[in-house]
């Protein structure tokens, strides 16, 4: 079982953590404070965050898969038409040896001036066939090859395609989960997600230059707009989608996953760090956006806004800059 499903499984029992965590308060207390309630949203949005960032994972992969396969097929065609017009070449070479060497062969053999002629072209037309099949021969090998790791491909996305499908039955559960999650932020907030930032109420980005500067200006611009799990802008975001709208908008591919984004930027250490490069919590099941002056700017959980931290709101896995 792959470590999506896994992460997946384990969230179904979060409905049933919920409850747990309820229960307590409602008989030691029938208003439990802010601060227990914020404990518990906080301990809940962290599994349901892990379930966010499998189902994206698993969507970069299906992309991924998806792209090799219509590769695959790009290639395999003009393979297949080339092995077509090998095969009626070598036919076109038989028949043509056929008719040299047909009824008026005996007669040239007769006459020795023509019979090294005849040889001699017959000859040639065996060795072309010859080449010329060999060609077709490994043109027809290339392409079984090319079929079978499509086959392997196409089986892959089946069983993703199977995955996701779990993962959607899934996302309904995580969706009543987070109307129970939503239920405990009015009760501790009296709102059940916070409001939007008015752009006008948003700090300024600092000058930052190059590439660097335009993603860390997005994040910026991106303040105070609400965590929507799966979602890469411009309304919404989870914290890898985020640092991907971010880096996208300075002209860079990142994956929608922050384990991937990992294995997609180069590391460097805390003393080192740059406006742009990317900070990673929660045994990479979080990822932030450095802006400079010991702070980030990330996606936090669900019924919050993208807000500006310190790069230590927890502990950090490590850093990435971006290639």
């Amino acid at each position: 079982m792959s470590s999506s499903l896994r992460i997946l499984l384990r969230s179904l029992v979060i409905g049933g953590l919920i409850a747990v965590l309820l229960a307590p308060a409602s008989v030691v207390r029938a208003e439990p404070t802010p601060a227990e309630l914020t404990r518990r949203i906080d301990r809940v949005s962290t599994e349901l965050e892990r379930v966010v960032e499998s189902w994206n994972k698993l969507n970069e992969d299906i992309k991924a898969n998806r792209a090799a396969v219509a590769k695959l097929t790009a290639r395999i065609g003009p393979l297949e038409r080339q092995v077509a017009q090998g095969r009626s070449d070598v036919d076109r070479y038989a028949v043509t040896a056929y008719k040299t060497g047909g009824l008026g062969t005996a007669e040239v053999l007769l006459r020795t001036g023509d019979r090294s002629a005849l040889l001699t072209r017959l000859g040639t037309l065996d060795q072309v066939t010859r080449r010329r099949e060999q060609q077709v021969a490994g043109l027809g090998a290339d392409r079984r090859k090319l079929v079978d790791a499509k086959t392997k491909l196409e089986a892959t996305l089946a069983r993703q395609a199977a995955q996701s499908r779990e993962l959607a039955a899934g996302k309904k559960r995580i969706e009543r989960d987070l109307s129970r999650l939503y239920e405990l932020r009015r009760q501790a907030y009296g709102a059940a997600t916070e409001k939007p930032t008015r752009p006008a109420t948003r700090p300024k980005s600092p000058s930052v230059s190059g590439r660097a500067g335009i993603a860390v200006r997005y994040a910026y611009g991106a303040l105070g707009k609400p965590y929507r799990w799966g979602a890469e802008g411009p309304n919404g975001y989870d914290c890898s989608g985020l640092t991907l709208a971010a880096w996208r908008a300075a002209g860079k591919s990142l994956p929608h996953n922050a384990a991937m984004q990992w294995r997609a930027t180069a590391r460097v250490g805390r003393a080192d760090l740059r406006p742009g490069d990317l900070v990673f919590y929660r045994g990479l099941g979080h990822v932030a956006l450095y802006v400079g002056g010991g702070k980030v700017i990330h996606a936090p959980t669900f019924g919050r806004n993208v807000e500006i931290r310190d790069v230590d709101l927890m502990p950090p896995y490590g850093y990435g800059r971006v290639r």
